[in-house]
């Protein structure tokens, strides 16, 4: 019964498990990748190869930080260009060999500062999407918190598309589109309701395949049991899917997201 608004400040909680605790905790063998072999290694996206009950892959996902130095680090999960190039150059080492990607969205967004527009921000975000569509391999995304604008859409342009029960996903936080729209932050309890960025909503307009139970009163109540819930959906999802073959599974991704645009999106 929580208010969209609510809905946003759960999936904010600071005591959410993050990336990093799904990594560790459902992957195995986890070898990380750094860099984008281009300028630098972003912190707020991690990624590598592992394998997930014993079948390799290649997981990539937005850190936060679980602390003041972490966050800091991890730039609060907000990605900058190099973030997303280094995601590309994982997904195409996935693609050579074969690999299922899995991807763990929370983030607010790609950071917006100077160095990152200056770096190709923009740029590097479409081709981030680009190359979620163009892989021949098994694509599924989990929003675990956060599923904030093209910073999201980068990692979440999925086969499969599942969502915690009180995580968001919008193409702009309320305080944001209440600065915009009205000139007033404040109003951002009225911009969550009209954004309609709730799991439950998302899966009413097709934009996620599957919502995934939370425990009472969030996934920072009870972590162990969010991450094997979520670790359920992910083996769900590959299931799924790991009988079609590269042109299927390219095929099937582009109309997927070709169709939000349709009728069933207007209704």
């Amino acid at each position: 019964d929580l208010t969209p608004w609510r809905k946003c400040q759960v999936a904010r909680h600071p005591e959410r498990p993050h990336c990093k605790d799904y990594i560790d905790a459902l992957f195995s063998e986890y070898t990380p990748l750094a860099g984008d072999r281009n300028f630098a290694d972003d912190h707020a996206v991690m990624g590598g190869l592992a394998r997930f009950n014993d079948t390799p892959v290649m997981v990539i996902g937005h850190e936060k930080g679980t602390d003041t130095k972490s966050r800091i680090e991890r730039n609060f999960g907000m990605a900058r260009p190099e973030g997303y190039r280094k995601a590309i150059r994982l997904m195409e080492l996935a693609d050579k060999f074969g690999l299922p990607v899995v991807t763990l969205v929370d983030t607010p967004g790609a950071y917006p500062g100077k160095g990152a527009e200056e770096r190709g921000q923009s740029e590097a975000i479409a081709r981030s999407t680009e190359k979620c569509l163009q892989i021949g391999v098994p694509l599924v995304s989990v929003v675990i918190g956060e599923g904030g604008s093209g910073g999201a859409v980068a990692f979440a342009t999925a086969n499969r598309v599942a969502m915690l029960e009180h995580s968001v996903y919008s193409v702009i936080t309320p305080e944001g589109c209440a600065s915009i729209l009205w000139k007033d932050a404040e109003r951002m309890r009225e911009a969550a309701e009209a954004l309609r960025l709730t799991a439950q909503d998302l899966k009413k307009l097709g934009v996620t395949d599957q919502i995934i139970q939370e425990p009472n009163g969030g996934a920072h109540r009870d972590p162990s049991a969010t991450i094997e819930a979520v670790g359920r959906s992910i083996a769900a999802m590959l299931k799924d899917i790991e009988k079609l073959d590269a042109k299927q599974l390219i095929k099937a991704r582009r109309e997927k997201f070709l169709e939000l645009g349709s009728s069933g999106l207007a209704a």
